[in-house]
C-alpha cells in the first residue's frame, strides 16, 4: 500500500520544472519526505483556491506560496485583511517547532530570510503607498456594487456616465459624480436626457444620499487623482525577485463591499491594461483575494457577469488570480470551475448545514483509492491541506493530504519600525502621497452653469443699457401692468422657453413641415 502511495503520487507530482512546492504527502499522520506535492510554475495563472475555516493555516499558506513566487522572479499581490501577511518583511523567528516540520517534510534549505516587499493603503493617514481610482475608471457596473444599488438606479447610474462620456466630463472623485447628477436632476439637464430615456427625480435623489453615506464612511480617500498605475504592481527587486505587494485593509472591515469591490477594480484595470501572452513560463503577476466571499455576497447578475468575464479571460493576460475564503460554496459555480488549483484546509461540521458543505467540498475532489476525501476533510490538522493541482498537460493531479511546508518569513505582524522603514524607502510613494484635483465634471458643469447665467442675464438687458441703481440719483420709470399681468414676468418666462431644448425641437418640427409644404 505504501509502495503504491508513493509511486502514484511519484507519478502525479514528480514533473521536471520549475515549481512551487506546497509540502509532503501525508500518509495517515505521517509524513513522507520522498513524496514532494507541487505545482507547475506555468500553471500558477490558472487560478486557484485557499479555503478552510478560521484558524487552520490559510494565511500561511498564501505567505508560503507568496515566499516561492517572489524567489522565482513573479510580482505577487496580497490584500491582507486581518493585518498578519505584512511579517513578509522580516525573517522568521527560528525555533524547535519550525526546524521539525521543515526536517519531517524534507525542506532541506529551510533558513528564515525577509523578502521585498510594498506596502499599499486606501487611507489618507495609512502607511504605504496611496491607491486612489477615478470614479470613471470604476465605471458604472463597480460603482453601483460599492452604492449597493438595485437594477433600476444602477441603470441611472450608467445613463449618467454615458452622457459623461458624450460630454466629455471627467470624473475623477465623488463630488464630479454627485454634481452630474445633479444637473442631471436640473430643468436644463432633464431635457438634455431626454435622448437618453430621461432619469427619474427621485432615484437620482437615492444615489445622491448613497454618495453621501460613502463619503461620511471617509470613502472618498479612494476616489481621486492621481489614480494608481498597475503596472507599478509588475515590478522587481534589484536582486531579481518579485516585489510582493501588500494591501493593509485591517481597518476597512466594516466596509467590505467597498474594499472586495476596489480589489475587483484592480482585477479589471490589470486586464484592460495587460498585453495577451498566452502560456508564458511562469506568471507576470498572482493576485490573492482574501475574504473573497465578500466579493460576492449580494452581487447582482451584472456584477457576477463581470468576475466572471475577468476570472476566464485574464489567465491569457499572465495573471493568476487565487480566491481566499471559507468554503468553495461561497465561489459561484461558475468562478469555481475556473480554479485549476485547489488548497482545502480543515472543515468544521457542526451543524447540519455545515455536513452538507463537506459533503459538497469532498465531490469537487478527484476521487482516490488512498484517502476518504470526505473525513479527510474534518480530521485535517493547522498546517495541513487536501491539495490538488494541474500537471503541464493542464490535467488534474491526484488529491493528496499535505503536509504544508513553514514560511521562511515572520508568522506574525511586523513590528511597525520596519512597516516605517519600508515605506520610507519606497521609489513610487511619493509618485502617489498628494491628491491632486485637476478640472473635471464639477469645475466644468459649473462653468457651463455661469455662462449660461451671464447668456440669460445679457439678453434682458437693450444693447447699450445701463442698469440703474439709487447711486444714478435717478430711478427707471417702471410701466403699471395693464390687466394685472406682470409683463416682464412673461417676458423672462418666454425667453427661457426659447433657449429650451423643448423650443428647439418645436421649431425644428414646424419649420419641417413648412419645408415639404413648400
Amino acid at each position: 500500500m505504501s509502495t503504491d502511495f508513493e509511486t502514484t503520487l511519484a507519478a502525479g507530482y514528480g514533473f521536471d520544472a520549475p515549481a512551487v512546492t506546497f509540502g509532503a504527502g501525508m500518509q495517515g499522520e505521517e509524513a513522507l519526505a520522498a513524496v514532494q506535492v507541487r505545482v507547475p510554475l506555468a500553471m500558477m495563472n490558472r487560478h486557484g483556491l485557499v479555503a478552510g475555516a478560521t484558524g487552520t493555516g490559510k494565511t500561511k499558506t498564501l505567505q508560503v506560496l507568496a515566499e516561492q513566487l517572489s524567489d522565482a522572479g513573479v510580482p505577487v499581490f496580497i490584500s491582507d485583511i486581518k493585518g498578519d501577511i505584512s511579517g513578509l518583511a522580516a525573517p522568521a523567528e527560528l525555533n524547535e517547532k519550525l526546524s521539525g516540520r521543515a526536517s519531517a517534510i524534507g525542506f532541506a534549505d529551510y533558513a528564515p530570510k525577509a523578502f521585498p516587499v510594498e506596502f499599499f493603503t486606501l487611507d489618507r493617514s495609512g502607511k504605504g503607498v496611496r491607491l486612489r481610482a477615478s470614479v470613471s475608471s470604476f465605471g458604472p457596473i463597480l460603482m453601483a456594487k460599492v452604492l449597493d444599488l438595485n437594477e433600476t438606479q444602477q441603470s441611472v447610474l450608467a445613463l449618467a456616465f454615458k452622457y459623461a462620456d458624450d460630454k466629455q466630463l471627467p470624473l475623477l472623485n465623488l463630488d464630479d459624480l454627485r454634481a452630474l447628477l445633479n444637473h442631471l436632476n436640473s430643468d436644463e439637464g432633464k431635457s438634455e436626457m431626454a435622448e437618453y430615456g430621461g432619469v427619474a427625480t427621485a432615484t437620482v435623489g437615492v444615489i445622491i444620499r448613497k454618495i453621501v453615506e460613502l463619503e461620511q464612511q471617509e470613502a472618498d480617500a479612494f476616489f481621486g487623482s492621481p489614480e494608481f498605475d498597475v503596472d507599478d504592481f509588475l515590478r522587481l527587486a534589484d536582486d531579481g525577485r518579485g516585489i510582493i505587494s501588500i494591501l493593509e485593509l485591517a481597518d476597512m472591515q466594516d466596509r467590505p463591499a467597498l474594499f472586495s469591490t476596489f480589489m475587483m477594480w484592480l482585477l479589471a484595470n490589470l486586464y484592460e491594461s495587460l498585453p495577451e501572452v498566452g502560456d508564458p513560463d511562469k506568471p507576470k503577476l498572482v493576485f490573492f483575494f482574501d475574504e473573497a466571499h465578500l466579493l460576492f455576497r449580494d452581487a447582482n447578475k451584472t456584477f457576477m457577469g463581470q468576475i466572471e468575464l475577468i476570472a476566464r479571460l485574464i489567465r491569457s493576460k499572465g495573471v493568476g488570480v487565487f480566491f481566499v475564503t471559507h468554503s468553495p460554496t461561497d465561489v459561484p459555480s461558475a468562478v469555481l470551475g475556473q480554479l485549476g488549483n485547489r488548497v482545502q484546509h480543515a472543515l468544521r461540521a457542526f451543524t447540519p448545514d455545515d455536513l452538507e458543505t463537506v459533503r459538497a467540498t469532498a465531490r469537487t475532489f478527484p476521487t482516490t483509492e488512498f484517502y476518504d476525501v470526505e473525513a479527510e476533510l474534518t480530521k485535517l490538522g493547522t498546517g495541513e491541506a487536501l491539495i490538488t493541482a494541474l500537471d503541464l498537460k493542464g490535467r488534474p493531479m491526484p488529491t493528496v493530504r499535505t503536509m504544508l511546508r513553514p514560511p521562511m518569513s515572520l508568522m506574525a505582524q511586523v513590528d511597525p519600525a520596519v512597516l516605517d522603514a519600508v515605506a520610507a524607502a519606497s521609489s513610487i510613494a511619493p509618485t502617489y502621497a498628494t491628491d491632486t484635483d485637476p478640472e473635471s465634471a464639477k469645475e466644468m458643469l459649473a462653468a457651463r452653469m455661469k455662462s449660461v447665467t451671464d447668456e440669460a442675464a445679457a439678453d434682458e438687458k437693450p444693447d447699450g443699457a445701463k442698469p440703474t441703481s439709487p447711486a444714478d440719483g435717478k430711478m427707471r420709470p417702471t410701466r403699471a401692468p395693464e390687466r394685472g399681468l406682470d409683463w416682464g414676468n412673461v417676458a423672462e418666462e418666454g425667453a427661457r422657453f426659447a433657449r429650451s431644448g423643448t423650443f428647439n425641437t418645436i421649431l425644428r418640427s414646424v419649420l419641417g413641415i413648412l419645408s415639404k409644404r413648400r
